[in-house]
Protein backbone atom coordinates (compact mmCIF):
# COMPACT_ATOMS: atom_id res chain seq x y z
CA UNK A 1 0.00 0.00 0.00
CA UNK A 2 2.84 2.42 0.83
CA UNK A 3 4.64 1.72 -2.20
CA UNK A 4 1.41 2.70 -4.42
CA UNK A 5 1.27 5.71 -2.51
CA UNK A 6 4.95 7.02 -3.86
CA UNK A 7 4.60 5.53 -6.96
CA UNK A 8 3.74 8.50 -9.70
CA UNK A 9 3.30 12.04 -9.46
CA UNK A 10 2.11 11.87 -5.78
CA UNK A 11 4.55 9.80 -4.72
CA UNK A 12 7.61 12.23 -6.16
CA UNK A 13 5.82 14.78 -4.39
CA UNK A 14 5.93 13.22 -1.25
CA UNK A 15 9.44 12.12 -1.77
CA UNK A 16 10.46 15.91 -2.52
CA UNK A 17 8.52 17.62 0.66
CA UNK A 18 10.57 15.11 2.77
CA UNK A 19 13.60 16.05 1.01
CA UNK A 20 13.14 19.61 1.60
CA UNK A 21 12.14 19.20 5.22
CA UNK A 22 15.09 17.47 6.32
CA UNK A 23 17.13 19.96 4.26
CA UNK A 24 15.64 22.75 5.97
CA UNK A 25 15.78 21.01 9.63
CA UNK A 26 19.41 20.99 9.12
CA UNK A 27 19.65 24.35 8.34
CA UNK A 28 17.69 25.25 10.88
CA UNK A 29 19.90 23.48 13.59
CA UNK A 30 22.72 25.02 12.04
CA UNK A 31 20.98 28.11 12.27
CA UNK A 32 19.54 28.20 16.17
CA UNK A 33 22.99 26.69 17.47
CA UNK A 34 25.24 28.84 17.97
CA UNK A 35 22.64 31.27 19.37
CA UNK A 36 21.65 28.37 21.70
CA UNK A 37 25.30 27.60 22.90
CA UNK A 38 26.15 31.11 23.67
CA UNK A 39 22.63 30.95 25.89
CA UNK A 40 23.03 27.41 27.65
CA UNK A 41 26.77 28.79 28.59
CA UNK A 42 25.26 31.78 29.79
CA UNK A 43 23.21 29.84 32.32
CA UNK A 44 25.96 27.13 33.22
CA UNK A 45 28.13 27.13 35.64
CA UNK A 46 31.09 29.63 35.95
CA UNK A 47 33.50 26.54 36.36
CA UNK A 48 32.11 24.36 33.63
CA UNK A 49 31.76 27.62 31.46
CA UNK A 50 35.08 28.38 32.08
CA UNK A 51 36.52 25.27 30.97
CA UNK A 52 33.48 25.70 27.68
CA UNK A 53 32.31 22.17 28.97
CA UNK A 54 29.09 22.86 27.40
CA UNK A 55 28.13 21.45 24.05
CA UNK A 56 24.10 20.04 24.39
CA UNK A 57 22.86 21.20 27.68
CA UNK A 58 23.51 23.93 30.68
CA UNK A 59 25.62 22.03 32.89
CA UNK A 60 24.85 23.31 36.56
CA UNK A 61 22.78 26.59 36.75
CA UNK A 62 23.67 30.47 37.49
CA UNK A 63 22.19 33.59 36.75
CA UNK A 64 24.58 35.29 38.93
CA UNK A 65 25.78 36.83 35.43
CA UNK A 66 22.73 38.00 34.25
CA UNK A 67 22.42 39.63 38.07
CA UNK A 68 25.79 41.30 37.95
CA UNK A 69 24.76 42.92 34.27
CA UNK A 70 21.22 44.03 36.04
CA UNK A 71 23.37 46.04 38.60
CA UNK A 72 25.82 47.46 35.59
CA UNK A 73 24.37 51.21 35.22
CA UNK A 74 26.17 51.91 31.71
CA UNK A 75 24.84 49.14 30.13
CA UNK A 76 20.98 50.15 31.34
CA UNK A 77 22.18 53.93 30.08
CA UNK A 78 23.36 52.24 26.75
CA UNK A 79 19.74 50.28 26.64
CA UNK A 80 17.46 53.61 27.79
CA UNK A 81 19.79 55.45 24.37
CA UNK A 82 19.04 52.63 22.16
CA UNK A 83 15.01 52.65 22.88
CA UNK A 84 15.14 56.04 22.28
CA UNK A 85 17.00 55.66 18.99
CA UNK A 86 15.16 52.91 17.87
CA UNK A 87 11.37 54.35 18.86
CA UNK A 88 12.19 57.63 17.19
CA UNK A 89 13.88 56.19 14.10
CA UNK A 90 10.99 53.60 13.31
CA UNK A 91 8.17 56.24 13.86
CA UNK A 92 10.63 59.14 11.80
CA UNK A 93 10.53 56.32 9.23
CA UNK A 94 7.07 55.11 8.75
CA UNK A 95 5.97 59.34 8.43
CA UNK A 96 8.56 60.18 5.91
CA UNK A 97 7.75 56.48 3.84
CA UNK A 98 3.82 57.33 3.82
CA UNK A 99 4.09 60.69 3.38
CA UNK A 100 6.36 60.39 0.34
CA UNK A 101 4.71 57.60 -1.18
CA UNK A 102 1.24 59.01 -1.19
CA UNK A 103 2.08 62.30 -3.48
CA UNK A 104 3.59 59.75 -5.84
CA UNK A 105 0.25 57.76 -7.13
CA UNK A 106 -1.03 60.91 -8.49
CA UNK A 107 -0.68 60.63 -12.37
CA UNK A 108 -1.09 64.74 -12.69
CA UNK A 109 1.49 65.76 -9.65
CA UNK A 110 3.47 68.34 -11.53
CA UNK A 111 7.68 66.81 -11.50
CA UNK A 112 6.10 63.66 -10.98
CA UNK A 113 8.67 61.54 -12.98
CA UNK A 114 11.72 63.98 -12.54
CA UNK A 115 10.94 63.86 -8.85
CA UNK A 116 10.79 59.77 -9.24
CA UNK A 117 14.27 59.67 -10.94
CA UNK A 118 15.07 61.99 -8.19
CA UNK A 119 14.68 59.39 -5.53
CA UNK A 120 16.00 56.96 -7.23
CA UNK A 121 19.30 58.05 -8.07
CA UNK A 122 20.86 59.05 -4.64
CA UNK A 123 19.17 55.38 -3.80
CA UNK A 124 22.34 53.79 -5.58
CA UNK A 125 24.92 56.56 -5.60
CA UNK A 126 25.55 58.64 -2.19
CA UNK A 127 28.30 61.35 -1.25
CA UNK A 128 30.23 58.86 0.68
CA UNK A 129 31.44 59.08 4.62
CA UNK A 130 33.06 61.73 4.43
CA UNK A 131 31.00 64.24 2.31
CA UNK A 132 28.12 62.83 5.53
CA UNK A 133 30.27 64.11 8.02
CA UNK A 134 30.63 67.48 6.90
CA UNK A 135 27.09 67.76 6.93
CA UNK A 136 26.18 66.17 9.87
CA UNK A 137 28.45 68.97 11.62
CA UNK A 138 27.48 72.01 9.92
CA UNK A 139 23.97 71.01 10.97
CA UNK A 140 25.16 71.16 14.57
CA UNK A 141 23.78 67.97 15.44
CA UNK A 142 27.49 66.19 15.48
CA UNK A 143 27.90 64.14 19.15
CA UNK A 144 24.16 64.80 19.93
CA UNK A 145 21.54 62.04 19.99
CA UNK A 146 20.06 63.70 16.40
CA UNK A 147 23.23 62.51 15.05
CA UNK A 148 21.62 58.78 15.51
CA UNK A 149 17.61 59.58 14.64
CA UNK A 150 17.79 62.21 11.52
CA UNK A 151 20.29 60.76 9.03
CA UNK A 152 17.91 57.28 8.77
CA UNK A 153 14.85 59.22 9.05
CA UNK A 154 13.96 58.99 5.23
CA UNK A 155 14.77 55.41 3.58
CA UNK A 156 14.24 56.09 -0.64
CA UNK A 157 13.61 52.14 -0.74
CA UNK A 158 10.99 52.28 2.00
CA UNK A 159 8.95 55.29 0.22
CA UNK A 160 8.72 53.33 -3.19
CA UNK A 161 7.95 49.69 -1.43
CA UNK A 162 5.40 52.06 0.15
CA UNK A 163 4.18 53.54 -3.11
CA UNK A 164 4.22 50.07 -4.91
CA UNK A 165 2.18 48.54 -2.20
CA UNK A 166 -0.78 51.67 -2.13
CA UNK A 167 -1.05 51.04 -6.22
CA UNK A 168 -2.35 47.57 -4.91
CA UNK A 169 -5.29 49.32 -3.41
CA UNK A 170 -8.67 49.58 -5.94
CA UNK A 171 -8.54 53.44 -6.97
CA UNK A 172 -12.22 53.18 -7.23
CA UNK A 173 -11.60 53.23 -3.27
CA UNK A 174 -10.06 56.63 -3.67
CA UNK A 175 -12.60 57.85 -5.93
CA UNK A 176 -15.39 56.99 -4.44
CA UNK A 177 -14.10 59.02 -1.03
CA UNK A 178 -13.52 61.69 -3.30
CA UNK A 179 -17.06 62.07 -4.22
CA UNK A 180 -17.82 61.78 -0.86
CA UNK A 181 -15.89 64.84 -0.19
CA UNK A 182 -13.47 63.34 1.50
CA UNK A 183 -9.89 65.30 1.33
CA UNK A 184 -6.71 63.75 0.83
CA UNK A 185 -5.54 63.48 4.55
CA UNK A 186 -8.89 61.87 5.25
CA UNK A 187 -8.24 59.31 2.19
CA UNK A 188 -4.52 58.96 3.53
CA UNK A 189 -5.48 58.04 7.34
CA UNK A 190 -9.08 56.16 6.67
CA UNK A 191 -8.49 54.14 4.15
CA UNK A 192 -4.99 53.82 3.02
CA UNK A 193 -3.08 53.33 6.24
CA UNK A 194 -5.74 50.78 7.60
CA UNK A 195 -4.93 48.69 4.35
CA UNK A 196 -1.64 48.99 4.74
CA UNK A 197 -0.99 47.29 7.69
CA UNK A 198 1.93 44.61 6.02
CA UNK A 199 3.79 46.82 4.23
CA UNK A 200 4.12 49.28 7.47
CA UNK A 201 5.19 46.37 9.26
CA UNK A 202 7.37 45.24 7.18
CA UNK A 203 9.56 48.53 7.22
CA UNK A 204 8.95 48.86 11.13
CA UNK A 205 10.50 45.50 11.67
CA UNK A 206 13.43 46.06 9.08
CA UNK A 207 14.10 49.64 10.40
CA UNK A 208 13.71 48.23 13.96
CA UNK A 209 16.46 45.66 13.40
CA UNK A 210 18.52 47.87 11.40
CA UNK A 211 18.82 50.68 14.08
CA UNK A 212 19.34 47.98 17.38
CA UNK A 213 22.19 46.59 15.51
CA UNK A 214 23.57 49.85 14.15
CA UNK A 215 27.15 50.81 15.39
CA UNK A 216 28.99 52.50 12.76
CA UNK A 217 27.13 55.47 13.15
CA UNK A 218 27.50 56.39 16.53
CA UNK A 219 31.41 55.11 16.35
CA UNK A 220 31.72 58.33 13.56
CA UNK A 221 29.67 60.42 15.05
CA UNK A 222 28.90 59.74 19.00
CA UNK A 223 32.45 60.02 20.83
CA UNK A 224 30.35 61.33 23.68
CA UNK A 225 30.33 57.84 25.57
CA UNK A 226 27.18 58.35 27.55
CA UNK A 227 25.17 59.03 24.40
CA UNK A 228 25.92 55.77 22.47
CA UNK A 229 23.70 52.98 22.11
CA UNK A 230 23.86 49.10 23.10
CA UNK A 231 25.57 47.70 20.16
CA UNK A 232 28.59 49.95 20.62
CA UNK A 233 28.82 49.18 24.06
CA UNK A 234 28.76 45.30 23.09
CA UNK A 235 31.31 46.27 20.35
CA UNK A 236 33.63 47.40 23.40
CA UNK A 237 33.03 44.67 25.42
CA UNK A 238 33.80 41.79 23.00
CA UNK A 239 35.64 43.46 20.07
CA UNK A 240 38.10 46.61 21.62
CA UNK A 241 37.50 44.70 25.35
CA UNK A 242 37.83 48.29 26.82
CA UNK A 243 35.47 47.29 29.30
CA UNK A 244 36.21 44.68 32.20
CA UNK A 245 32.95 43.39 32.99
CA UNK A 246 34.32 41.02 35.92
CA UNK A 247 35.19 44.65 37.61
CA UNK A 248 31.35 45.85 37.76
CA UNK A 249 30.02 46.62 40.87
CA UNK A 250 29.19 43.67 43.10
CA UNK A 251 28.81 42.82 46.83
CA UNK A 252 31.46 41.55 48.86
CA UNK A 253 29.72 38.20 48.71
CA UNK A 254 29.86 38.49 45.00
CA UNK A 255 33.79 39.24 44.69
CA UNK A 256 35.10 35.43 45.34
CA UNK A 257 32.53 34.32 42.66
CA UNK A 258 34.06 37.06 40.10
CA UNK A 259 37.39 35.83 41.01
CA UNK A 260 36.61 32.38 39.53
CA UNK A 261 34.50 33.29 36.92
CA UNK A 262 35.02 33.97 33.29
CA UNK A 263 34.67 37.32 32.10
CA UNK A 264 33.78 35.13 28.74
CA UNK A 265 30.60 33.50 30.24
CA UNK A 266 29.45 37.68 31.44
CA UNK A 267 30.00 38.31 27.68
CA UNK A 268 27.80 35.68 26.75
CA UNK A 269 25.49 36.43 28.93
CA UNK A 270 25.20 40.32 27.46
CA UNK A 271 24.98 38.83 23.91
CA UNK A 272 21.77 37.38 25.50
CA UNK A 273 20.58 40.35 27.15
CA UNK A 274 20.78 42.20 24.33
CA UNK A 275 19.27 40.07 21.61
CA UNK A 276 16.36 38.73 23.12
CA UNK A 277 14.51 42.60 22.90
CA UNK A 278 14.38 41.94 19.20
CA UNK A 279 13.49 38.21 19.43
CA UNK A 280 10.47 38.85 21.01
CA UNK A 281 9.06 41.88 18.80
CA UNK A 282 8.66 40.12 15.17
CA UNK A 283 6.11 37.51 16.68
CA UNK A 284 3.98 40.64 16.90
CA UNK A 285 5.16 41.68 13.54
CA UNK A 286 5.00 38.63 12.07
CA UNK A 287 1.11 38.08 10.61
CA UNK A 288 1.20 41.57 8.54
CA UNK A 289 5.61 40.52 8.15
CA UNK A 290 5.12 38.07 5.67
CA UNK A 291 1.65 39.24 3.67
CA UNK A 292 3.69 42.66 3.18
CA UNK A 293 7.03 41.00 2.20
CA UNK A 294 5.03 39.12 -0.40
CA UNK A 295 2.74 41.83 -1.89
CA UNK A 296 4.74 44.44 -1.49
CA UNK A 297 7.71 42.98 -3.31
CA UNK A 298 5.91 41.67 -6.32
CA UNK A 299 3.03 44.17 -7.15
CA UNK A 300 4.48 45.90 -10.18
Amino acid sequence: MATRVLKGKNGESVIFDIIINIIIWILMIFTLYPMFYVFILSISDPVEAATMNVYLWPKGFSLRTYKILFNNPAMWRAYTYTLLYVVSGTALMLITSVMGAYPLLEKNLFGRKILVYYLIIPMYFSGGMIPSFLLISKLGIYNTVWAMILPGAVGIWNIILTRTYFTSIPVTLKESAFIDGANHFTILFRIYLPLSKPILAVIAIYTVVGIWNSWFNAMIYLPNVELQPLQMYLRRVLVEQSVDLTRLPASAQEEAFLRKMSSLQLRYSMIIFTTLPVIFIYPFFQKYFIKGAMLGSLKG
